[in-house]
Formats: C-alpha cells, sequence, structure tokens
C-alpha cells in the first residue's frame, strides 16, 4: 500500500460509507485517516466502526488512524408557536430565559451564559449566518436585538456569537461521554469543536490520559485571537473553515488558513484543512474547477491533511470524491513550483537536538539524493520533527507501537511501519535499508538515512544520523 503522495486524505464516515465494503474502497481510493462524526454517530456504535477499520488494516498491513470528532456546545434557540417566525429589517427582537413558545417579537433561549456574556454592540448569528440580530440592550435574563439581516427563524436553530467569549467550556457532558467512549475503543485522534483558548485543550488531556492525541478544531473568533498559545497547547490543528466562516467575515478566512498552516508547521503540530473542499461532490461526480483549486491550495501550503466531510460521509460519490482528492494531492506534488513554495514556507529549526538531527537529514538527503530518510521512532516524535522540514524524500517510520504508527498515518510524508525494536545500531541500520527495499522506496547500490536515538526505545533520544547503503543482502532479506 504504497502512496505516491505526501499529504494525508481524511475521509468522514457516515451513511454512504457506513458499511465495511465501502469504508475499505475508500482506503483504496486513498483515504489514510477515518473521521467518526460523533454528532450523528451514536456512541454504542463507536466499537463497530473502529473493529471494522482494525480489520481492514490487518488485511493490508497498514496502519490506519481514527478520528472522533467531538460534536462541542451546540447552541441554540427554543421553538415557536407556529414552528417559525418571519424577522422584518429593523425591527426589534428579544432573546430571553421565558420558556414558552416564540413568536415575531421574542423566543426562549436556553443557554444563560449567553444571556449573561454578551454586550451591547455585539452580534448573533442565527441558522448559520443566515440572520444577523445586534445587540442593542441587555438586561437580567433578557437581550434585546435590532434585526440587521431579516428572514425566517423556525425552531432549534442554531446560534453564533462571534464577538462574545462565552464562559462555557468546550467539553458537554455528552463529549465527556462520547470522549470515554472513544478512548475506551482505542482511537488514535479525538477532536475538540469550538475550542475558545487553551484551557479548554487541557480537560480533554486529562481524560485522555494520553491515550489518544488531541486535535483542536479552529472555527471561532477568540480562537484566532490566541492562536499560538492553542497550537501549542494541541497535538493538531483543524482549520474547521465551515464554522469559522460563519462567525467571521468570509473574506478574512482564506488568509487564516494561510496564517494557522504556517504557524503550526512552525511549531511542528500537524494542520488538516477541512470543509467543503469538494462540496459539490456530494451530488455531482466531478468537482468544480473552484473546488480543484481549494484543495490545490491547501496542498501547496504544505497542510498535512486535507478533509472531506459529507462529500464521503452522505454523498453520492464517496469514492470518487476520495480518488479526485488523492488525484489532485498527487498532481500537485509532481508539480515544479510545489517544492519551491514549500521549501520557501520553512522556518529555522527550534534549538533541540531532535530538530537539529531533522534539519540535518533534510540537508543530506537533498545534497545526496537520498531515496528514503528512515527514522526508528517510539512516540512518534522523530518522524513528526522531519515531516516539519518537508525535505522532498519519503520519511519511513520504523516504530514497535503500532499505536504511534496509526498516528503517524496523519502526518505529511510519513510512511508509518511496525516492527520491533532494533537491538544495536547494526541491527537498526541493517533493517533500515530493508524496509526501504520492502516497501519499494529503495534499491540495490542506493543510500539511505537511518535516524534513532541512543539507547534504544527511550522517547526524546533522538541523537545519531547515519547513511547507509543497500547492499545484495538487504535485498535478499527484503
Amino acid at each position: 500500500m504504497k502512496r505516491s503522495r505526501r499529504t494525508k486524505i481524511l475521509a468522514t464516515l457516515g451513511p454512504a460509507s457506513d458499511t465495511p465494503e465501502m469504508i475499505e474502497k475508500l482506503f483504496l481510493a486513498g483515504a489514510d485517516v477515518f473521521r467518526l462524526n460523533m454528532s450523528h454517530l451514536p456512541r454504542e456504535r463507536l466499537k463497530e466502526k473502529v473493529a471494522a477499520i482494525r480489520s481492514i488494516e490487518d488485511k493490508y498491513k497498514r496502519p490506519i488512524a481514527i478520528l472522533a470528532d467531538l460534536q462541542g456546545p451546540k447552541l441554540r434557540v427554543g421553538t415557536f408557536k407556529n414552528d417559525s417566525a418571519m424577522l422584518k429589517p429593523g425591527q426589534t427582537f428579544v432573546l430571553d430565559g421565558n420558556d414558552a413558545p416564540g413568536d415575531e417579537t421574542r423566543v426562549y433561549l436556553p443557554h444563560p451564559e449567553i444571556l449573561s456574556s454578551v454586550e451591547p454592540g455585539h452580534s448573533l448569528l442565527i441558522d448559520d449566518g443566515k440572520l444577523r440580530l445586534l445587540v442593542t440592550d441587555v438586561k437580567k435574563g433578557k437581550v434585546t436585538t435590532e434585526v440587521i439581516v431579516a428572514g425566517k427563524i423556525s425552531n432549534r436553530k442554531g446560534v453564533s456569537l462571534p464577538d462574545t467569549t462565552i464562559p462555557v467550556a468546550a467539553l458537554t457532558e455528552k463529549d465527556r461521554g462520547d470522549l470515554e467512549a472513544a478512548i475506551d475503543a482505542k482511537v488514535d485522534w479525538v477532536a475538540l469543536s469550538f475550542v475558545q483558548r487553551p484551557e479548554d485543550i487541557a480537560e480533554v488531556r486529562k481524560i485522555a490520559r494520553g491515550k489518544a492525541s488531541v486535535m483542536s478544531k479552529l472555527e471561532k473568533p477568540q480562537a484566532i485571537a490566541r492562536l499560538e498559545e492553542i497550537v501549542e497547547a494541541s497535538d493538531a490543528i483543524m482549520v474547521a473553515r465551515g464554522d469559522l466562516g460563519v462567525e467571521m467575515p468570509l473574506e478574512k478566512v482564506p488568509g487564516i488558513q494561510k496564517r494557522i498552516t504556517r504557524i503550526a508547521r512552525r511549531l511542528g503540530k500537524p494542520v488538516v484543512v477541512a470543509t467543503q473542499m469538494l462540496e459539490s461532490m456530494i451530488t455531482s461526480p466531478v468537482p468544480t474547477r473552484a473546488e480543484v483549486s481549494d484543495v490545490a491550495t491547501a496542498v501547496f501550503d504544505g497542510a498535512d491533511a486535507v478533509m472531506l466531510s459529507a462529500e464521503s460521509a452522505s454523498g453520492q460519490y464517496p469514492i470518487d470524491a476520495v480518488a479526485t482528492m488523492n488525484r489532485i494531492a498527487e498532481e500537485i506534488e509532481t508539480d515544479s513550483a510545489y517544492w519551491q513554495i514549500v521549501s520557501a514556507q520553512g522556518t529555522r529549526p527550534e534549538a533541540t537536538g531532535s530538530d537539529a538531527i531533522a534539519a540535518a537529514a533534510h540537508q543530506i538527503s537533498d545534497t545526496l539524493n537520498m531515496q528514503a530518510i528512515m527514522a526508528w521512532t517510539s512516540s512518534g516524535s522523530t518522524a513528526t520533527r522531519i515531516a516539519r522540514e518537508r525535505p522532498n524524500t519519503t520519511i519511513l517510520a520504523l516504530t514497535p507501537s503500532p499505536e504511534t504508527a496509526r498516528k503517524l498515518s496523519l502526518i505529511w510524508g510519513v510512511h508509518p511501519i511496525v516492527t520491533k525494536d532494533a537491538s544495536d545500531v547494526d541491527d537498526m541500520a541493517f533493517r533500515a535499508c530493508k524496509f526501504a527495499c520492502r516497501e519499494g522506496y529503495a534499491k540495490l547500490g542506493e543510500r539511505v538515512i537511518v535516524i534513532a536515538g541512543v539507547p534504544f526505545g527511550t522517547p526524546g533520544a533522538t541523537n545519531m544520523v547515519r547513511i547507509a547503503f543497500v547492499t545484495k543482502d538487504h535485498v535478499e532479506k527484503a
């Protein structure tokens, strides 16, 4: 299962991709990571989905990462007498703590934290921004607004507050139960929705206890205001452009996407670009030219992964969507401008031994035109730091940990392999060359770079670089 691209593909599972047969087809089409959306997947079915993915992993002997995406706090208005109401421009509309059904003048807002946090001048967006209300007055349990963008408002529509920091945790009671179930099912990554502050991530880490890595979804202006702190506190980042485009002006989203991608790369954290990448393929077998360019932009920016949501979860052409994204990434990575752009976006290595060795490996591979960088890793940090350099060489991560190999399936350019740890330096070099041959990344007489930490099996102890020649013995044992 050798992939010819560095950028990874996340595919969301749903009604259109619910069976083991469909999941296998998505994997063969190019999916490296599967996303389980806990907003729609009952936690009772979580283990069933994980088992189906693990059976494919066993069949093809290739690690596959699983991401459980937590729903997060969903803020919604109450109900209406006639199920809906029409709001007119300039009219006054009240949101309050009275649970009586609403009408054209008011509606119940079952979130006291909003009623106590908004201030005059703040905006409230209803139904993904289709309606915009401007707060004119705030009293205890009552918010008076002016309708700026009018239209129909109906039962249980979502509320977004781009100007307001809400004193509510990113983790709801539902999320806690889903997170415990995800940890029990042994997923590799958990995605935290509606992150506003670094403290939100600490709460998830406490529950996860290191058994799953934490991906922060950036979809609120408050998160962008504390971007670097949140990236530092996270194991990975998702640019969740859907909600981000609701809570911020649409024209700002592309620049924010590039800013997030570059900060994440500088800090050595993988970044996923998500939402509406091939949206038209929900109902069409081919994407629009603009969507192709959108995916290409994320690849050119050096994103670790690009994600499909409804396209693979509920669309009519899930396999075509994955295959199309695969072809786009492959083509862009062979474009003459790709490596120039990716290299120009690189940053200086941090002042650590691991980063210095990763930078050296990158330079050696470029100078000697190496075929592969073989990284022995226990925790996965060695391979991740090398990937931060974006070398024009495949990174083969050799690890004794299946869990580490699965997590690395998300990382740019990393081809993870599960194998027992090396016994000594010679064994390390010999088996690295053997695996390079077996996986099709090196041939007789070619050279590979071997990176490891001595003593073996010590996380974070990367301290050695070695150039090894592929011999006839390596080829025969492969």
